[in-house]
């Protein structure tokens, strides 16, 4: 049998539209809307090319439906740049994340959610709630990512996909997901990753899209990641680029949002914040961090991938059970496993444990 719902998910991971995959395969493009109505199915051979051109396996086309995410729950940053094909790209890889979640939950138990719904804070009341929820008390994270995923959380790489999606995040049910654009530097990745925490928190219900919401998780992730007590009880009497770099590498975060969140906080007047801002761009701070900090991994995926490896499960065996291309099995994890299923480390190992995994019986 061939599975529509599946034709639609690989097309749209390509970022072909239906006029394109009919081009490339020859055929007319409402022979591709039958398909993907499921309004009759293609012929053997027109199976083989779709495989071809999509390159996926020609089994996928055959597996049970894969939900794909909903435009209207999944928060997008970059509104402005991002085109139509590459936010169907990137909920096409969240498509493949919640493939890959369900196989390994039938075999691993994961940490449950416990992240609660916050929507009727301001984002610095907000903050200030999670912190308290979690015991951070006023200290810098150490490990964002692991964090959040022993409260439930599950992470997944976007792999392959424009620099214009920085990321995004849903709840598929009560389960809470992010999606990490992890070509960006660790900093950025970081401040992602608490801005996309922001729309999980304010945003769960309605649509966490808009200026308004975007706003209000960059507002939530600078206090999050850099509470106001906390920050403030850290502060010399003067601060200078020197010390700004300095206090930017201990709260793991980059300099022009240490500089914007010192300002937002009355702790830079406006005429010291321009200034420090000037000698940034200047530095060329603005496209590359200094002095970055390690990129955070996923605790969950590691443990999963090194149990794989103690049984003799590869990469390449773990795509071909889930009918994946290995391709985009190894995006969903780049940047994100220290330890690959295939060719040893990829990474150094994180000194923390995150959350603690068991296998299902």
């Amino acid at each position: 049998m061939f599975t529509p719902s599946r034709l639609t998910l690989a097309r749209k991971r390509r970022g072909f539209s239906k006029t394109a995959l009919a081009g490339l395969l020859g055929v007319d493009v409402r022979s591709i809307t039958a398909y993907e109505d499921g309004e009759y199915q293609p012929s053997t051979e027109i199976r083989l090319s779709l495989s071809r051109v999509l390159a996926f396996p020609r089994h996928f086309f055959e597996g049970a439906d894969i939900e794909l995410p909903k435009t209207e729950t999944a928060s997008f940053r970059s509104l402005s740049k991002r085109t139509a094909s590459q936010r169907d790209a990137a909920l096409a890889a969240g498509a493949l994340g919640f493939h890959l979640t369900d196989w390994i939950e039938q075999r691993f138990s994961l940490p449950a959610p416990k992240l609660p719904r916050l929507d009727q804070l301001d984002p610095e009341g907000a903050s200030i709630a999670l912190r308290q929820q979690l015991g951070l008390g006023e200290l810098p994270i150490k490990h964002v990512i692991k964090l959040l995923e022993a409260h439930g959380v599950r992470f997944f790489a976007l792999g392959d996909i424009a620099d214009e999606i920085d990321a995004f995040s849903l709840w598929r049910d009560d389960r809470p997901f992010v999606f990490l654009n992890t070509s960006k530097s660790a900093e950025r990745s970081r401040f992602d990753t608490a801005h996309e925490l922001g729309h999980l928190v304010l945003h769960r219900q309605g649509s966490p899209e808009g200026r308004q919401a975007e706003e209000e998780a960059n507002a939530f992730a600078s206090a999050f990641l850099l509470p106001e007590r906390g920050l403030k009880g850290s502060l010399p009497g003067m601060i200078t680029l020197p010390m700004l770099m300095k206090l930017k590498r201990h709260w793991g975060v980059s300099a022009f949002a240490m500089a914007y969140r010192l300002n937002r906080i009355g702790a830079l007047t406006e005429w010291h914040y321009r200034n420090l801002c000037i000698e940034l761009a200047k530095k060329g701070y603005r496209s590359s961090e200094p002095d970055g900090g390690p990129r955070e991994t996923s605790a969950v995926l590691d443990k999963v991938t090194a149990m794989l490896r103690e049984r003799g499960v590869g990469l390449a065996q773990l795509a071909a059970e889930l009918d994946l291309p290995v391709e985009e099995l190894n995006g969903l994890m780049l940047g994100l496993a220290t330890v690959a299923l295939e060719g040893g480390q990829s990474g150094a190992p994180s000194q923390s444990t995150g959350p603690r995994l068991r296998v299902v019986k």
